[in-house]
């Protein structure tokens, strides 16, 4: 599995929505299901997915799928 296919997964779980529906237009806040619990859990997913750890900074600016992959980089993650 790809590193971007590992990314979208962790969008869905941690957010308990369809793959499908993880794209770069998808943002904070722009669906219920991405409240406040569910952005802890998304950075969890992500931190143990990608064997990462977020700063405070880094996990504020989690806002989408887009920026969650130039902070994953920021961290030696290929996409």
């Amino acid at each position: 599995m790809s590193n971007a296919d590992k990314l979208v997964q962790c969008f869905a779980e941690a957010l308990g929505i369809d793959a499908g529906l993880v794209a770069d237009t998808l943002s904070y806040d722009s669906i219920p299901q991405w409240d406040s619990v569910a952005h802890m859990a998304l950075v969890t997913e992500l931190e143990a997915v990608f064997d990462v750890m977020l700063d405070t900074d880094e996990i504020l600016a989690l806002s989408s799928p887009v920026r969650a992959r130039e902070i994953l980089a920021h961290h030696g993650v290929s996409f």
